[in-house]
């Protein structure tokens, strides 16, 4: 999953972009609310943590013009703006969750996957398909009953493969998923990922679909 940060706070925004990423997230930070808007316009962002108090831009206008132009991506709002009438206004412009600051990084991390099973209609905090188990909140899949030993990446890999419920997905649309733009990508980053994790599961459990990328094959079948 793709997040944007906007925080104009640099020790804030580290600490921020550092949780989220451990959390198998792929992050881009930008400082300033034009920057923010540019983003959610050009990149393809499952959730936005946004700061109300940025320079170029306050949050809240970005929030404005992003549901003003029909977008639809999940807010969570930081601000250290007290006043009920802030955190009101905040949500009645269109965030989807308000968050005072200073905070506690779980509480943080907690609201995001709120946010986002919102986003895809899942009401369960565990992605179940067959005899495959995964926990966001834990960064744990188990696997027959045992639990995979994954690496960040193949933590998001597998989680965005079952998010998507056998959907193909194709190899840029996953990279984008995987990475920051501020990070270095190998060109067979993706198929490198997805040949480690077929390795800790079965055969054909992520299944290649030819001229398009990769999908969650059915994990019931090998599992019987």
């Amino acid at each position: 999953m793709r997040i944007l940060l906007a925080e104009d706070d640099a020790s804030l925004g580290e600490g921020i972009r550092t949780a989220l990423r451990r959390a198998a997230y792929a992050v881009d930070w930008v400082q300033d609310g034009a920057a923010a808007l540019t983003a959610i316009g050009d990149g393809d962002i499952d959730l936005v943590v946004l700061d109300l108090g940025l320079p170029r831009m306050d949050g809240i206008d970005v929030i404005r013009k992003v549901r003003a132009a029909g977008g639809n991506v999940p807010i969570l709002v930081l601000s250290a703006r007290e006043r009920a009438s802030d955190r009101t206004l905040g949500l009645d412009v269109g965030a989807d969750d308000y968050l005072g600051k200073p905070f506690d990084t779980p509480e943080l991390l907690a609201r995001v996957r709120a946010l986002l099973r919102r986003s895809v209609g899942r009401a369960t905090p565990t992605l179940e398909a067959g005899a495959l188990s995964l926990d966001p909140a834990r960064l744990t899949a188990i696997w027959k009953g045992h639990t995979l030993d994954l690496t960040r990446r193949e933590f998001a890999l597998l989680r965005l493969l079952m998010e998507q419920q056998g959907r193909p997905l194709g190899r840029e649309t996953i990279q984008q998923h995987l990475y920051g733009w501020d990070e270095d990508v190998a060109s067979n980053a993706v198929d490198v990922h997805v040949h480690q994790l077929r390795r800790k599961l079965d055969p054909g459990i992520i299944r290649t679909v030819r001229g398009i990328g990769y999908a969650l094959g059915d994990p019931s079948d090998a599992a019987a």
